[in-house]
């Protein structure tokens, strides 16, 4: 069974940089790809980026391009994702998930998810 171990949440300022871990146990070939998601109060659900496990064709949502980075190590299987230049409505609660594909990710077709860790920023 995949597990996912989020962690590297917390406050930063705007225009600060955080950087998310996503520790992953029980890879199987069913888990090839590996996303982030964020929630802010009261919206929906946000896809982040995606990455296949290659560390190929990373792929990123609109508000974040540019400014988070999505990246892996397989030696450790973990992937991190990168935030630089954060603003106010980064807020949110960020999660790591397991697909099959990036395409699977992207529509939320998730093997297994990771608990969430609070980002804000804030002045």
């Amino acid at each position: 069974q995949v597990q996912l171990e989020v962690s590297g949440g917390g406050l930063v300022q705007p225009g600060g940089s955080l950087t998310l871990s996503c520790t992953v146990s029980g890879r199987t070939f069913n888990t090839a790809a590996m996303g982030w998601f964020r929630q802010a109060p009261g919206e929906e659900r946000e896809f982040v980026a995606v990455v296949t496990w290659g560390g190929r064709n990373p792929t990123y949502g609109d508000s974040v391009k540019g400014r988070f980075f999505i990246s892996v190590d397989n030696a450790r299987n973990t992937i991190y994702l990168r935030m630089n230049n954060l603003r106010p409505e980064d807020t949110a609660i960020y999660s790591c998930a397991a697909g099959t594909t990036p395409r699977d990710v992207m529509n939320g077709r998730i093997i297994s998810w990771g608990q969430g860790t609070q980002v804000t920023v804030s002045s």
